[in-house]
């Protein structure tokens, strides 16, 4: 699979245990902002990286830098359930704040679409999108993905107190 870019000024590839302290620099904010996932905020390092580093036929992609090999973003696909549910795919992406706004998510989901096509899912389910998160709803339905359902009051964010979880579908 081929690598995405941007105008050159980041490329997405598989991640390496190399990338793991890139990565966590990525994660341990948002983590730790309790604001778009559903982990807990005291989440430790070692807990994180055996929950984000998958394993084929899942897998872990970091937006690197092109420049420097910075890592910007990362995400991960795996199968969202076992048995009779592991043909359908779930995925995660996280990008550094300061990347914000520069089409680094669209690329990571573009990425792990491409990608659990390859490894033989046959669809992709967000199972929690923060309602209130909506340039990651807004985003994630420009790139075909429908809502199924909102969970009512199922995340309890730390600002603005308990909103819905949508349940989100892409056949591949």
């Amino acid at each position: 699979m081929s690598a995405v870019s941007q105008e050159n000024s980041y490329d997405i590839r598989p991640a390496t245990d190399n990338d793991w302290p890139g990565i966590w620099s990525v994660l341990e904010p948002v983590i730790r902002e309790g604001e778009t996932f559903t982990w807990d905020r005291d989440t430790d390092e070692e807990t994180a990286k055996a929950k984000w580093m998958k394993e084929a036929p899942g897998q872990t992609f970091v937006a690197v830098r092109s420049a420097d090999g910075a890592i910007l973003g990362t995400g991960e696909f795996h199968a969202n359930q076992a048995g009779g549910g592991s043909h359908v795919a779930n995925a995660g992406y996280m990008v550094g704040a300061q990347h914000s706004g520069q089409g680094i998510a669209r690329a990571l989901c573009a990425y792990s679409l491409k990608g659990a096509k390859a490894a033989g899912f046959r669809s992709m389910q967000f199972n929690a999108v923060v309602e209130s998160n909506v340039r990651a709803v807004w985003l994630w339905q420009s790139m075909g993905f429908k809502i199924l359902a909102t969970v009512p009051e199922a995340f309890n964010h730390p600002e603005i107190g308990y909103v819905g979880l949508h349940v989100m579908y892409q056949k591949l």
